[in-house]
């Protein structure tokens, strides 16, 4: 792929003024100290800061600005919430980044076809909230699904607690208005769920912005289902838990979502959420969620109870009422800050293995954890083995955070070993793409590449993501110093 331009050859002061005349100088945003905001997403370990940050508002404007990022050679990145945990919205050097926060109206509501159209920058939640009157909800869920925007869900393909019945967000994705990176704008997709000709839409979902930024996406709806219970049963072994997972599958039984927590895991939340509700002396908690028909419902709640038991659950508690089940599911959705409460720092990653491989694959990763000397905690979709192994750690200590890259790497070779992968729901970015080869030839990545090229073919938009490049892994971005602006470009 083509390198960015140097600062050298850029004329920032031009390009300043041209982003002011599409969108007005209040959405342009130059001050270093207001840049500061943007130099991260979730990862906060990487760090770049961008040379300009651009509000649009429109398709238009989006068109526009990317035309000029065009005519002046200089790379882009959109941006929603800044939740992502992989570096995906992570600035390169001298690179503009387009934040679609702004974007958040929600333009269409069509019961009758069962679908919603929203612009990026609406947060996952207000979409079921904009259709919960008629008795319908968004099914993708991801546990920052009160702040993640329904854009940065389509550039990582996110998941959630209800993916393992419902798919994740390419599942729900009926159509896309795109802006290319040479700013023209296409229509990919519809409103209906099979289009003929190529999957366009399904190849844009989680191509984490590098083949374009998506400024209208139509979102499939489902009704509420009749009935919903939450079972939390817990054990004292990982081993017994796995099988008990594997076991509700064999049976037939789909649950709308699947989590297990470790003991770890559950301390964590209960000296900071203290729902009181999750056995402080378990050796492994999991939360099953049933949805559909009642009569349904009713019988597979009983049959999941007794797999449970059968498998060594010391107590299997079932809630119905909808305050009841949010509280089992509170404890869940809170894990990853209440990591916050025993570390400085955490470095969470995100690979998938069959499930049948749980229990063995969880005792190497506490062995991992052993060797590198740093703790592990366990939060991860069950059913689908997608994990969230969160290792804790101290930035502020020298190496400290090279180690626990290392450790991270080590767990997504081991998922790719056990016939996984190493991404579920996180998208690649910055922190993954050096480990692309542990699950693809040198062909497969050349064949991707040819998608990119062809509709990126300069490399201008978000370089540097998903694909490894020549520089090592733990040197992409981390504490770059960003360049200072010219003396002789205004601050607006």
């Amino acid at each position: 792929m083509p390198k960015p331009p140097s600062s050298t050859s850029i004329n920032w002061s031009a390009i300043a003024q041209d982003f002011t005349a599409v969108v007005g100088k209040s959405r342009v945003i130059l001050r270093q100290e207001e840049l500061l905001v943007y130099e991260c997403d979730g990862l906060t370990s990487y760090r770049q800061r961008p040379a300009v940050v651009v509000l649009p508002r429109t398709t238009e404007e989006v068109a526009a600005l990317v035309k000029l990022c065009d005519r002046h050679s200089v790379p882009f990145i959109a941006r929603g919430s800044g939740t992502g945990l992989s570096g995906g919205a992570l600035p390169v050097e001298n690179s503009v980044l387009i934040v679609t926060t702004l974007m958040k109206r929600i333009l269409k509501v069509d019961y009758e076809n069962q679908c919603v159209t929203v612009q990026p920058g609406v947060i996952n939640t207000w979409v079921t909230q904009s259709v919960s009157g008629a008795g319908f909800y968004y099914a993708p869920d991801p546990s920052s699904q009160s702040v993640c925007s329904i854009g940065g869900n389509v550039a990582e393909n996110s998941g959630g607690v209800h993916c393992l019945k419902y798919g994740v967000t390419t599942n729900h994705v009926l159509g896309l208005r795109l802006v290319l990176p040479d700013g023209s704008v296409k229509d990919l997709g519809g409103a209906v769920p099979e289009m003929p000709g190529y999957d366009l839409t399904g190849v844009v979902v989680g191509s984490e912005g590098t083949l374009g930024i998506a400024t209208e996406i139509t979102l499939k709806i489902l009704k509420v289902p009749e009935s919903i219970q939450v079972l939390l049963a817990d054990f004292m072994s990982v081993e017994a838990a796995g099988a008990a997972v594997s076991d509700i599958i064999s049976a037939g039984i789909i649950p709308a979502g699947m989590e297990m927590m470790d003991n770890f895991s559950i301390n964590a939340v209960e000296d900071v959420v203290a729902t009181a509700c999750y056995p402080r002396d378990a050796i492994a908690i999991l939360l099953i969620e049933l949805d559909g028909l009642a009569v349904d419902v009713s019988a597979n709640s009983d049959r999941v109870a007794e797999i449970c038991r059968r498998n060594g659950a010391r107590n299997v508690v079932t809630a119905t009422e909808a305050q009841e089940r949010l509280r089992l599911w509170k404890g869940r959705k809170a894990a990853f800050a209440a990591m916050g409460k025993l570390s400085p720092d955490y470095y969470v990653q995100d690979g998938v293995i069959p499930r049948t491989k749980l229990p063995e694959v969880l005792q190497a990763i506490e062995a991992l954890g052993e060797k590198h000397g740093y703790r592990v905690a366990n939060v991860f979709h069950a059913g689908d083995g997608n994990l969230h192994p969160l290792i804790l750690y101290n930035n502020s200590i020298p190496g400290q955070l090279e180690a626990v890259e290392a450790l991270g790497g080590d767990i997504l070779k081991l998922c790719v070993q056990v016939g996984g992968s190493i991404s579920g729901e996180h998208g690649i970015g910055s922190d993954k793409r050096c480990y692309m080869p542990e699950m693809f030839s040198d062909s497969d990545l050349e064949t991707m590449q040819y998608v990119r090229q062809a509709l990126n073919p300069r490399g201008l938009a978000n370089p540097e993501k998903l694909f490894p490049t020549p520089r090592t892994c733990g040197e992409a971005a981390r504490n770059a110093v960003p360049e200072s602006w010219p003396d002789n470009v205004e601050r607006f």
